[in-house]
C-alpha cells in the first residue's frame, strides 16, 4: 500500500531544522526538514529517496534517525519558497550568500522568525559569536549561532532598517521599521520594534514582531469562556465607566484592549481615541496618539488634550501615576468609556491598587465597571496531547485537592507543533464586574480579603479556577498553569 501524502498546510515547520540542509540540496532533491520529534528528524519529500540519498543525508545532517513523508510536489515547492524565499524558485543560489551579505542574513532571520510565529528575536553577542534566539509561545528557543565576523554587519543592517545611528555603539537606541508582506503570504506584513544595548561582547539587539494581520484579533479568540465573554461585551455596550485590565508585563493586556476596541468599532458613530507608549497595533477608525521620547507629546500632555477632542471612548495604555488616574476617573465620571491597564495580580486587587494611588473609595465604586486579570499560558497541541492522571501533588498545588485522579493532559510532539507539544497560547481570565452590592462595600472601604470571601460564596471564579477548567478541558497542562499562577 502506498504511503498517504502529508498535508503540509497543517505542519508547523521548524526553520532551525530546515536550514540544516543546504538550500541547493533541498531544491535539487525536493527535500525539506520539518522538525525534530524525540530525536527523529522528519523530512518532506516529493518521492521516496533511494538508499544512497538516505545515507548521504545521514552523513550531512549527522543524524541516524530520519523519517520521510511524501507530499504533493507543488505543495513542497511552496514550502521551500516559504523557507528560502525567492532563491528557492530557480537554480541553486549560493548558500554562502547569507554569510557574506548582512542583507541576505537579516532577511533569512526575519523569514525564519515569521515562519516560526515568533513574537521576539534576540541577538545576543557572546565570546565566540552571535547567538540568535526566537521567543515562541512565550519561551525562548535557539535558532542559530553566527561567527564573530557576522555580528557587527548584521547589527548595523538592522540599525539601518530601524533608522538608528550606526556609528553610535556605546549608547542604547530604539527604532523600528515595517517588513513588507511576503509574496507567498500576502497578509503577513509585520511591524518591528528594535532596541539595542551595548554589552560585554558587542551590541545586543532585541526585535519585537507585531503582525499587521488583524482578522484574528477579537474577544472570541482570546480564550474566554462564554460567561466571561458575555460580561465583557455587556460592559462594552455601556456608555461610560472604567474598563481595567490587570496583570504583569507580557500577560497579553494590550492585546485584550485592542480586541475590545475592535469590538467597539462595530458600533457606528463612536469617536475612539488612544494614548499609547508605543502604538503596538495600528487600527483604522481610531485616533492613536503615541508618546514622543523627545517629550513634545508627553503622556501627561496627550492625556490632557484627549478630552478636548470630543471622544466617546478613551484608551490609555497604562494608568501609571496619579495624573493618568485622575484623567481616567474624570473622563469616566463625565460620560466616557475609559479602557486601560493596571499592574496588579488579580482583578480584585485593582480596587486596592486604585485606593493606594489615592483614589477615594466612593469614586472607585462610582467608576469601576469591570476589572479583568489575565495570564498567558501555552496551549497544548490538540493533535498530540497525552492524557494523564492529575496527581494529588498537582491538585494540591492548584488549590483543588479534590481533583486528584481526574484526567489532565501533557504535551506530546508532532509535526503540527514542530515537535514542541504546544501550538500558540491562550489566556487565563478572572473577570470582576461589580454589582450594586459590591460597589456599596467598596465605597464603605471593606477590606479586600473580606470582599474575596464574600465573592467566593457567590461562585466568583478566580484565575486559578479558570486554569483548572482549562486543564480539565485539555487546553493547557498543569505544569504551565502552576508556572503562571
Amino acid at each position: 500500500m502506498s504511503q498517504p501524502l502529508l498535508d503540509l498546510s497543517v505542519v508547523r515547520i521548524d526553520p532551525a531544522q530546515a536550514h540544516r540542509l543546504p538550500r541547493h540540496l533541498a531544491i535539487r532533491r525536493l527535500l525539506l526538514p520539518l522538525a525534530d520529534i524525540q530525536g527523529t528528524l522528519h523530512l518532506a519529500c516529493a518521492q521516496p529517496p533511494d538508499e544512497a540519498t538516505r545515507a548521504h543525508l545521514k552523513r550531512h545532517l549527522q543524524r541516524d534517525r530520519l523519517e520521510f513523508h511524501l507530499v504533493e510536489g507543488a505543495a513542497l515547492r511552496r514550502a521551500l519558497l516559504q523557507v528560502y524565499g525567492h532563491g528557492a524558485d530557480g537554480a541553486a543560489a549560493g548558500d554562502a550568500a547569507a554569510a557574506e551579505d548582512p542583507v541576505a542574513r537579516a532577511d533569512e532571520i526575519f523569514r525564519a522568525a515569521r515562519l516560526r510565529h515568533a513574537s521576539d528575536i534576540h541577538l545576543d553577542p557572546e565570546r565566540h559569536g552571535l547567538r540568535i534566539r526566537f521567543r515562541v509561545d512565550g519561551v525562548l528557543e535557539d535558532y542559530k549561532h553566527l561567527p564573530p565576523k557576522e555580528q557587527a554587519p548584521l547589527i548595523s543592517r538592522i540599525k539601518v532598517l530601524a533608522g538608528m545611528d550606526i556609528a553610535e555603539r556605546r549608547a542604547p537606541q530604539d527604532g523600528g521599521f515595517s517588513l513588507p508582506p511576503l509574496p507567498e503570504e500576502p497578509l503577513t506584513a509585520t511591524d518591528v520594534r528594535v532596541a539595542t544595548l551595548p554589552v560585554r561582547h558587542g551590541e545586543r539587539a532585541t526585535l519585537r514582531l507585531l503582525s499587521c494581520e488583524r482578522e484574528t484579533l477579537s474577544l472570541e479568540n482570546l480564550g474566554m469562556y462564554p460567561e466571561h465573554l458575555a460580561a465583557v461585551e455587556q460592559l462594552l455596550d455601556r456608555p461610560h465607566g472604567l474598563f481595567l485590565l490587570t496583570g504583569p508585563t507580557g500577560s497579553g493586556k494590550s492585546t485584550t484592549l485592542y480586541a475590545a476596541i475592535r469590538r467597539l468599532l462595530q458600533h457606528e458613530g463612536l469617536n475612539i481615541l488612544t494614548v499609547e507608549d508605543p502604538i503596538e497595533y495600528e487600527m483604522a477608525g481610531v485616533g492613536q496618539a503615541e508618546v514622543d521620547s523627545a517629550d513634545k507629546v508627553s503622556f501627561t500632555k496627550a492625556l490632557r488634550s484627549l478630552l478636548r477632542h470630543d471622544p466617546d471612548v478613551i484608551m490609555i495604555g497604562e494608568i501609571r501615576d496619579e495624573t493618568s488616574l485622575d484623567t481616567a476617573v474624570k473622563a469616566a465620571l463625565t460620560g466616557h468609556l475609559v479602557l486601560s491597564t493596571l499592574h496588579t495580580n488579580s482583578a480584585l486587587g485593582a480596587i486596592t491598587r486604585l485606593s493606594d494611588m489615592g483614589l477615594a473609595p466612593h469614586l472607585i465604586a462610582a467608576t469601576l465597571r469591570i476589572s479583568i486579570a489575565q495570564r498567558l499560558v501555552r496551549r497544548l497541541c490538540p493533535h498530540c496531547r497525552r492524557a494523564v492522571t492529575l496527581s494529588e501533588w498537582d491538585a494540591a498545588l492548584l488549590g483543588h485537592p479534590e481533583l486528584a485522579g481526574r484526567t489532565a493532559y501533557e504535551p506530546g510532539g508532532c509535526l503540527a507543533c514542530a515537535g514542541r507539544g504546544y501550538n500558540g497560547r491562550t489566556a487565563l481570565f478572572e473577570v470582576l464586574a461589580p454589582d450594586a452590592d459590591l460597589a456599596s462595600q467598596i465605597a464603605r472601604r471593606v477590606e479586600e480579603t473580606a470582599l474575596a470571601a464574600e465573592l467566593s460564596q457567590k461562585g466568583y471564579r478566580t484565575l486559578g479556577d479558570d486554569a483548572v477548567r482549562k486543564i480539565l478541558d485539555g487546553i493547557i497542562s498543569p505544569e504551565d498553569a502552576r508556572r503562571e499562577l
